[in-house]
């Protein structure tokens, strides 16, 4: 049963709750280290009191529309069998549409470059929130701003390096971590308000509209630093799986929202007393002797929201790699338990890379400003869009209902989008170049499996027809079992044709297995494993995996003892065919992708690994093929 709709008790709900306080808000929960500081640091809005509480009204209204109506009661409603985020929400969309071919293409290509782009806000929500905190010095101590950059390099090297021992220890810190970190945002923020309670007027949004009617260019521009208190807001979809609708919205209902507004009201009502403070208004709020606690409780709570897009970003490239959008990669599993957590080294380390890269060519939070809302925005927005195909083809609610529903969250989704365009040249480049870069990786992956497998099956022979003639004056049997992996069910494997042609031989049993990865997160064992018998101890084998399970191939395997067929655990020898992709000029992709795919191809990790094959029993043959 999915955590979405598991019947919980309180302590479970309670432990579920300050679970997705520390994965589910590290994000947006650190927003308050940069946000309203970005808003006011360009100098073209000035810290007048009306400007104050005009921008302190915008905040207020897009933590509230974003994030209280659009993520937390509307998206967090379309969930695939328990699951959530952008995948999931790709698997959704397009299978709404499965009889509009050129609708469900374009909403697939839309999919696929809002989950490249996600890569992009893995990379700069690491660098952004470390700096942010670690900027805190300049604050307290401004003789030590040469520190900032090194040390928050420290903190990046610290944070990469541990990801191979497993998030589970760290995991279980996160929650307490970031109940401390609210319950400090509540309480900086608190006594400022109580000081000047006229802050609170900017809960009316006649603050909002009178501040856009009144600076119009400048305010769409500073909607690109309005934008950055709903980072993460994707977050609250993409975790729904691990914590379940119910505990998401108590955790932002009862302790996110409040907080934040606190802090941000906190923020304001101090700027009204000084609006010198605006160089960094959140380090201001404390008072002299909480600074040091302050500082280190800051940099453990952008650990931790660097930690869950790190870890986010292992589990879309996992469930990419199962939708074939990307190629295989080594992934370890970090946990006896669950299944979930995982280690990616190719992704930790390139991650690690561009992080640095970031740091250092940016250089500070405020240039990283730039750069970070571009991603955030693009991603909100395609979200919304799919959300709209869901209700409309996958739910049947009525044309004019979903359009109410996601139309003026599109239009403040486009809004924020057009004003974070107007910082490509000031950083939004990055995120962009990086959501472009992994766009044309998985492009060239899907495209050119789409081509393997149409020149594998030109050549195929069908399966059931070169048994027959092989049984007609068959070959000597031998002990055991052999189990043949083939990409395309029905069709004669290469791996058999080559253990003939060398071997001569058939073993005593033979089974043909294909692995197929489906749209959904999850397939049960119940579903698992089709059978067909085809005379001779011969069998053809369909296994089924969501993009969510493990696939286990020897496993799977167990459940045909069921339908009669016995293995032998040391008596199964494994056949895999291995194709070496040969580019060529013709009528397929360019040559220059073409490369690149047979690169990829080339370079993905074994099949015998990702299928957890027992590595003293696999027999591989190779073949060429042209493209």
């Amino acid at each position: 049963m999915s955590s979405s709709h598991a019947v919980r008790s309180p302590s479970a709900l309670a432990g579920l709750t300050l679970g997705a306080l520390g994965v589910v808000y590290g994000d947006i929960g650190t927003s308050p280290l940069y946000a309203l500081k970005e808003v006011f640091h360009g100098g073209h809005v000035a810290t007048t009191p009306d400007n104050i509480l005009g921008v302190l009204s915008l905040l207020f209204w897009t933590l509230t529309i974003v994030v209280s109506l659009k993520y937390v009661l509307l998206i967090l409603r379309a969930d695939n069998n328990g699951e959530g985020g952008l995948i999931a929400m790709l698997a959704l969309a397009t299978n709404a549409v499965n009889d509009k071919p050129r609708l469900r293409r374009g909403l697939l290509l839309v999919g696929l470059f809002g989950t490249a782009i996600f890569f992009g806000d893995a990379v700069i929500t690491p660098a952004m929130t470390v700096l942010g905190a670690v900027e805190g010095i300049d604050v307290y101590e401004p003789q030590l701003h040469d520190a900032i950059l090194p040390l928050t390099l420290i903190v990046m090297v610290g944070l990469f390096s541990v990801q191979r021992f497993g998030t589970g220890g760290i995991g279980k810190a996160f929650g307490p971590v970031m109940l401390a970190w609210f319950a400090s945002l509540a309480l900086l923020g608190l006594p400022h308000i109580l000081e000047n309670p006229h802050v609170l007027a900017a809960v009316n949004p006649l603050y909002a509209v009178r501040f856009c009617l009144e600076y119009r260019w400048v305010a769409f521009v500073a909607l690109g630093a309005v934008v950055l208190v709903v980072t993460g807001g994707e977050a609250l979809y993409a975790d729904l799986g691990h914590f379940g609708k119910q505990p998401i919205r108590i955790a932002w209902y009862g302790v996110v929202m409040p907080a934040l507004v606190l802090n941000y009201f906190g923020q304001g009502a101090m700027l009204l007393d000084n609006p010198r403070g605006v160089e960094n208004p959140f380090f201001l709020l404390a008072p002299s002797w909480a600074e040091i606690p302050l500082f280190l409780l800051a940099t453990a709570a952008a650990i931790v929201a660097s930690q869950a897009l790190i870890t986010a970003a292992f589990s879309v490239t996992k469930q990419a790699i199962q939708l074939g959008i990307l190629p295989r990669l080594r992934i370890l599993h970090t946990s006896v338990r669950d299944t979930g957590q995982i280690y990616v080294p190719f992704v930790n380390w390139g991650l690690f890379v561009l992080v640095l890269v970031a740091v250092v060519f940016f250089g500070s939070s405020t240039k990283l400003a730039g750069a970070y809302g571009v991603a955030v925005t693009i991603d909100m927005t395609i979200t919304t869009v799919m959300t709209f195909f869901v209700i409309r083809y996958g739910w049947r609610y009525p044309l004019a209902l979903c359009i109410g529903a996601t139309g003026v969250f599109f239009l403040i989704d486009v809004t924020f989008l057009a004003s974070n365009l107007l910082k490509i040249m000031a950083g939004g480049w990055f995120p962009l170049l990086i959501g472009i870069g992994m766009f044309t990786l998985m492009l060239t992956w899907k495209q050119g499996r789409r081509q393997l497998s149409a020149k594998l099956r030109e050549d195929a022979i069908e399966l059931g027809a070169f048994l027959e003639a092989v049984f007609i004056n068959p070959p000597t049997r031998v002990p055991g079992t052999a189990v043949f992996l083939s990409a395309e069910k029905g069709t004669t494997p290469n791996a058999l044709l080559h253990n003939l042609k060398h071997n001569k031989v058939l073993h005593e049993q033979n089974i043909f297995v294909t692995v197929k990865h489906h749209e959904v997160p999850w397939i049960g064992f119940d579903k698992r494993c089709e059978v067909e018998a085809l005379g001779h101890s011969c069998w053809l084998v369909a296994l089924h995996f969501g993009f969510k399970n493990e696939p286990d191939v020897p496993e799977a395997l167990e459940l045909l003892k069921k339908h009669g067929v016995q293995l032998e655990e040391m008596e199964t020898s494994y056949f895999l065919s291995r194709d070496i992709v040969i580019p060529t000029i013709g009528s397929g992709m360019a040559l220059w992708r073409e490369k690149l795919f047979a690169s990829m191809h080339r370079n993905a990790a074994a099949a015998a690994d990702f299928l957890h094959l027992p590595t003293n029993r696999i027999v591989e043959l190779g073949s060429k093929v042209e493209i």
